[in-house]
């Protein structure tokens, strides 16, 4: 059947590909990007473009050096640990593995948290993720690299799936770790900076993108790139962008699944997030499971097999290895919905405002704003 998937603009540029443009411009043989002594690549985590673009008047220096065409394309599922490692290794979520913020380990019943679950679920970041990390491989040519990040992301199973090979800079402060970034660019030339801020993101899952809280906080972290700009020395280049976009969900926009509901006969798991889920059946109920999703879900999301999902492109290229990791069943919201499994007993994740993964504009459109000797092309 014809999903009537979204289409992706022709010109479009895809995150996946931002650090591989950095890593060239360095060299002086960017499509994108000009030739640059250092390169740092800020991460404000959910600052999607459509965000950005209507809360413009607390973000007056970010605005000023985008423009309309200061976008890129984040990956699918449009979440951090699928985002983040794509962007750090160049590959896609179908290549490295990490398809989603919480996936059943094949042959398992545990549903592993990506970003946090790798030691208890007992996941080998060297190997979970498949990929060989992008600042790893610089710093195996004998070139610097450096994570300037909250000191707790220090030596995590995800930092070390895919930063390993950087040094790693825990600075706490927003505005000291971005000036801290910007100072080692100038001290290390050739040097590749990762540079995370994952304020913005936690004030949207809390209170929304759309709340004052959001505005205030973006408000601040535009005062920290104004500074951050001012301190790139002389042929450093920066480039702000982000893992996703945001979508608002207020309560009575839930979408709870309960014992008893047609939606969870067949299925064994549930895992994915709200806006995105992994739905992995029982054996040989992943027909039915299809049918009563499609059925009951198609009107407001994207409902479709795994085959359809790899398909259609969704998750990349895929590998053999990669494939039983995705859901028998994959639901990307198209409305703004959110699906909780309300069979749980943790109902902490249902006080969430802001949410992204799935498919729409607002979560995979992101910022690609060219900063200091960036900016030249």
């Amino acid at each position: 059947m014809s999903l009537s998937l979204p289409g992706e603009p022709a010109d479009a540029r895809s995150l996946t590909d931002v650090v591989v443009q950095l890593q060239a411009a360095l060299d002086g043989r960017s499509s994108w990007f000009a030739p640059v002594r250092s390169a740092i690549v800020f991460v404000v985590d959910g600052l999607g473009a459509r965000n950005l673009s209507q809360r413009a008047a607390y973000a007056r220096t970010l605005t000023a050096a985008g423009g309309r065409r200061a976008v890129a394309r984040t990956v699918f599922p449009s979440t951090t640990a699928a985002a983040l490692t794509s962007l750090l290794t160049g590959a896609d979520p179908g290549e490295h593995g990490i398809v989603g913020y919480r996936v059943r380990v094949p042959g398992t019943d545990v549903v592993s948290n990506q970003l946090t679950g790798w030691q208890d679920d007992g996941l080998d970041p060297m190997t979970w993720q498949r990929s060989e990390p992008l600042l790893q491989r610089w710093q195996a040519i004998q070139r610097p690299a450096f994570v300037v990040s909250r000191a707790r992301y220090r030596g995590t199973g995800f930092s070390v799936a895919t930063m390993r090979g950087a040094d790693f800079i825990g600075v706490d402060d927003l505005r000291e770790r971005a000036l801290t970034a910007a100072a080692l660019a100038g001290q290390h030339p050739g040097s590749l900076i990762y540079l995370y801020a994952p304020e913005l993101d936690t004030i949207g899952h809390r209170h929304g993108w759309q709340s004052d809280q959001w505005a205030a906080q973006l408000e601040m972290l535009d005062g920290v790139v104004r500074s951050f700009s001012a301190a790139l020395g002389p042929g450093v280049g920066a480039v702000v962008t982000a893992d996703h976009g945001m979508v608002d969900v207020p309560r009575h926009r839930q979408v709870l699944l309960e014992d008893g509901d047609a939606l969870v006969d067949g299925v064994r798991q549930i895992a994915g997030e709200p806006r995105m889920l992994h739905v992995y059946a029982e054996d040989g109920a992943s027909d039915a499971v299809l049918a009563a999703w499609r059925e009951a879900e198609a009107s407001r999301s994207w409902v479709m097999s795994r085959d359809e999902a790899i398909a259609a492109g969704l998750f990349g290229r895929t590998t053999d290895a990669v494939r039983p990791r995705i859901g028998d069943v994959i639901v990307a919201a198209r409305a703004g919905i959110a699906y909780y499994d309300d069979r749980l007993a943790d109902k902490a994740p249902q006080r969430m405002i802001g949410q992204h993964g799935s498919l729409t504009d607002e979560e995979r459109a992101v910022p690609l704003i060219k900063l200091g000797a960036l900016a030249a092309l």
